[in-house]
């Protein structure tokens, strides 16, 4: 959808929160105008470290820019960006009012080699290589560092190479390259223009100032002004800008710069690092419980309270507790902690502590919503030696087994049913972003969430939103479409009812075999579309890929988003294959192949950076049958994505994600059922990868 999900408020939280470890004065890199590390109107050549994000706004006239950028690898960058371009309007005034132009972009850069003692770092990118190509520019760039100051030098086209003092090189190769062919269609790669037409050089010098907060930037631009987009021609005294950059703390910088020789430039940029920073002291948990200090205990166990304890303090909600020879067995699902090994340790403290003396093993038997993901067992000794530190955590991993979960003959202790509701009441807020309407279209709301376990694996769920403030009068424009209306309805959806029901459902999961899970699930699936489906997944134990598929017939809901339904009803389904450290290590690839709820047939391409803190920067494309003209603008859909553990922002634990979703446009093609629950993410708990790499929560 054209959203900035929660973006200006809910980045700008998550970014205060928690420390980042700064960067030193040999490392530390600044955003350029346009978002990207750069100097001012160019880029560089240099990366922030993997799993940097930055929120930047520059205001240099005409132009106002918000750019969103994520670094999920140290050689790639890629930059989100909206350009206000606020002496021309975005269309008749019958149409968007007295609002100026917004344009939409995708930036990308990526590193080809990194800096030696004796070699710069040297990186190419591009930007608006996937908008509408007013800004649209190609380069090369070098940087290299001398103490206190980064040498920057580069060759650019398009935007960048507008001043034309450098022969194109690419014409050594094929005389096509001495024209850049015209702008194509807002959403579309634009190749065919790249590294095409008159190139210049440009490049500059970052000063770190002994005072580590502060830094001063000279860079001579390779733009001229004179073919701005839109006719826009500016007056440029010199092609010099000079600048500064104020970091007061380590989340934020503030910029200052002269441009052309004429205009000024006010900018700020929010940051943190998703990889290095360490998330906020958990203030709101209970604290662990003590370790034993005496012999352990001689008298039958009341494993009533120890369920109750394993819940409040270890976030499991216990349903069974059983005995295998010198071994407790805990069966339950985790619903505090996030990082699995912080609710094991927490566990074991409890049992280590209630458990009888001839108990050696301590074993956890972890499910979800009626799903077994595996059993973790390790020995109780060890545990209290690495709490101890009289052993290394190393020796308790080499202890730990995490099997998948088998029928084995078990003495039962303790059988329970963990109460059935849950619910809770909090504030959701959502905003449409560079529309003609205005630029922020939002609305604040109260929510309403509950869920009722008739069984383990059997649950009704829903939600009610109560509108609390919204500026949706402004909300009158509706996306034209040649394909079935069933995204680009957004604004009925959105506009219609202050109270809305965004989904109540029924759902069933259970395990078909050790690896295979099934789930079936109907009613009200999300804001915009009811029915009926099913899904099942193959998922091996200790395996990093799945294979699975789901298939629904659904049915469009009224705009109310009551019980009302209209008439439009489709199939939609699709196979989904899952690999995660392929084609790069950390990185999980999806690949859906399948029927869209437009009808159209096709395949969704989903990357993503997985980082060790389970934060996820990822990106999809979709390509369908659908062709360019029935799609309209952006000619198919794309966008990228933050997923951000909530774990990693607040202040007490808890297992659910914040996503955040970045996409140019609202168009039907390509457009997927939102289901609330998918058997991957149900099953995330086989994901080893995170499990070890958080490790060491097992101590907290």
């Amino acid at each position: 959808m054209k959203r900035l999900a929660l973006a200006s408020i809910a980045l700008s939280a998550a970014l205060t929160q928690g420390t980042t470890r700064a960067q030193t004065s040999e490392t530390r890199h600044t955003q350029s105008d346009f978002g990207g590390v750069g100097l001012l109107q160019t880029p560089t050549a240099r990366m922030t470290p993997a799993g940097e994000l930055s929120f930047t706004y520059t205001h240099s006239h005409p132009n106002n820019r918000y750019a969103l950028t994520l670094q999920p690898f140290n050689w790639l960058e890629g930059t989100f960006r909206y350009t206000d371009i606020s002496n021309r309007p975005y269309g008749p005034p019958g149409f968007s009012g007295d609002q100026s132009l917004k344009d939409k972009a995708f930036d990308v850069k990526v590193r080809l080699l990194k800096e030696t003692r004796w070699r710069p770092d040297f990186s190419v990118g591009g930007r608006d290589i996937g908008g509408t190509g007013l800004f649209s520019s190609e380069f090369f760039v070098a940087s290299k560092r001398f103490g206190p100051l980064d040498f920057t030098f580069g060759i650019g086209w398009g935007y960048l190479g507008e001043r034309d003092n450098v022969t194109n090189p690419f014409t050594l190769f094929s005389n096509s390259f001495e024209d850049r062919p015209r702008r194509g269609a807002g959403g579309e790669f634009n190749n065919d223009s790249w590294f095409h037409g008159p190139a210049a050089l440009f490049g500059g010098v970052e000063w770190q100032t002994p005072w580590k907060p502060l830094s001063f930037k000279l860079e001579v631009e390779g733009n001229d002004y004179e073919n701005e987009p839109l006719g826009n021609n500016q007056k440029q005294d010199t092609p010099i800008n000079v600048g500064a950059v104020l970091r007061p703390t380590d989340w934020l910088d503030l910029h200052l710069a002269l441009e052309r020789g004429n205009t000024a430039m006010l900018g700020l940029t929010v940051h943190t690092n998703f990889a290095s920073r360490r998330p906020p002291p958990k203030l709101g948990d209970p604290p662990a419980v003590p370790l034993r200090a005496g012999p352990r205990p001689t008298q039958p166990t009341d494993w009533n309270l120890v369920a109750r304890e394993l819940e409040a303090n270890a976030g499991y909600r216990v349903s069974r507790i059983a005995r295998r020879e010198r071994e407790i067995v805990v069966h339950g699902e985790q619903v505090r902690y996030f990082h699995e090994p912080k609710g094991l340790g927490r566990s074991a403290r409890i049992l280590d502590l209630r458990a009888e003396q001839d108990i050696d093993w301590l074993t956890v038997v972890d499910s979800r919503y009626g799903l077994p993901i595996h059993e973790t067992s390790f020995e109780r000794e060890a545990f209290r030696d690495a709490v101890k530190q009289d052993a290394d955590l190393g020796e308790l991993a080499r202890t730990l087994s995490q099997t998948e979960i088998l029928p084995q003959r078990e003495t039962e202790l303790l059988r329970r049913r963990p109460n059935p509701l849950s619910y809770g009441l909090g504030l959701g807020y959502r905003q449409s972003v560079g529309g003609p309407d205005d630029f922020i279209l939002y609305q604040v709301s109260a929510n309403f969430s509950a869920e009722l376990r008739l069984t383990p694996g059997t649950w009704i769920s829903g939600m009610v939103n109560q509108n609390i403030d919204n500026n949706f009068d402004k909300f009158r424009y509706t996306a034209p479409s040649n394909m079935p209306r069933v995204r680009t309805n957004i604004r009925e959806y959105w506009t219609t009812s202050n109270t809305t029901m965004p989904y109540f459902q029924l759902n069933h999961a259970r395990a078909l075999d050790s690896d295979l899970f099934g789930m079936v699930y109907g009613g009200y699936l999300e804001s915009m579309f009811a029915g009926v489906g099913g899904e099942l997944l193959y998922r091996p134990m200790g395996e990093r890929w799945a294979l699975g598929g789901d298939i629904n017939r659904v049915r469009k809901r009224d705009f109310e988003q009551d019980f009302g339904l209209q008439q439009y009803e489709v199939w939609t389904g699709h196979v989904t294959g899952y690999a995660r450290g392929f084609p790069l290590r950390h990185m999980l690839t999806r690949i859906s192949v399948g029927r869209y709820l437009a009808k159209d047939f096709g395949v969704t391409i989903d990357l993503s950076r997985e980082f060790d803190n389970g934060v996820r920067f990822g990106a999809w494309a979709t390509f369908t049958d659908a062709s360019k003209e029935e799609y309209g603008e952006g000619s198919f859909d794309k966008g990228f994505y933050v997923s951000i553990p909530f774990d990693e922002m607040l202040t007490s634990s808890i297992v659910r994600r914040a996503d955040f979703a970045f996409a140019p446009l609202t168009r039907d093609g390509g457009a997927r059922l939102i289901r609330n629950w998918t058997l991957f993410d149900l099953t995330e708990g086989r994901n080893a990868d995170l499990f070890y790499s958080n490790f060491g929560k097992i101590l907290e």
